[in-house]
């Protein structure tokens, strides 16, 4: 049985002290984590003090990054390090989300190296897959998510500690959501791919998430399928009480 994770991408919004009244608010409500696991991650200027208030709680709220660079350190002006975002206090970090594929040009190979280096910290990599409006209308979703899941894991050895997160492109912030049929079959689908792959202990055990406008109204229709494992949530995730009814779905 796969523990259910609910995970809020804040994206590029909330100051120092909106996160960690947020983070406060989130661990702060009547959530049972025995049954759900719960993920926030704020911008990298928020992770010190979603960290501390996450602390302060006494609550088991996973600390995430966004987003990270390969190296450690060095004249790579405007990134941030593995070590950075352990010190700040996280402990997984977002990788390939479709923004960073599609606004950043962020590549398969780019975001392998970032996966290795990541799982080799002890990171918890939370792998974002997704296809576009134009790709799912001309029938090639499931190629294309299936590509970019066996490039972005390229030589990793077993998904200890990786989650996949599957979201739809024209699904994000659009309002659009992937019926919880779509979802399951893509789902599935990805399931079946790490069956192949990695065999299927660790198929029945790695989570899927979904990611594309959930909220509180739909999240429970999406939870019922076999293969949905949870979500990544981006603006509904922004609020305590919304998020609150999706990780008490």
């Amino acid at each position: 049985m796969r523990k259910p994770l609910i995970a809020a991408n804040w994206k590029m919004f909330l100051n120092v002290k909106e996160a960690a009244d947020l983070a406060g608010a989130v661990c702060n409500g009547n959530t049972d984590y025995s049954k759900t696991d719960v993920m926030l991650a704020p911008s990298f200027t928020n992770i010190t003090a979603v960290s501390e208030a996450v602390k302060s709680s006494g609550k088991p709220v996973i600390v995430a990054a966004q987003n990270v660079y390969t190296e450690e350190s060095g004249a790579f002006t405007g990134e941030v390090s593995i070590p950075m975002i352990k010190g700040a206090g996280a402990g997984a970090v977002i990788l390939g989300h479709s923004e960073r594929r599609n606004v950043f040009k962020e590549t398969d190979e780019f975001i392998n190296a970032k996966v290795h280096k990541s799982i080799e910290a002890g990171l918890t990599v939370v792998l974002c897959v997704g296809e576009l409006l134009q790709e799912r209308e001309a029938g090639v979703a499931f190629e294309v998510v299936l590509a970019q899941l066996g490039k972005s894991l390229a030589g990793v050895k077993d998904l200890n500690k990786v989650v996949i997160a599957y979201e739809p492109v024209w699904a994000i912030g659009t309002g659009k959501t992937a019926s919880p049929e779509d979802a399951q079959a893509m789902h599935a689908e990805i399931r079946r791919f790490i069956t192949r792959i990695y065999g299927e202990h660790t198929a029945k055990s790695v989570r899927i998430l979904y990611g594309g406008s959930v909220k509180p109204d739909n999240i429970a229709d999406l939870m019922k399928k076999d293969d949905i494992d949870g979500a990544l949530v981006g603006g509904a995730s922004l609020k305590a009480d919304s998020f609150l009814k999706i990780i008490n779905f």
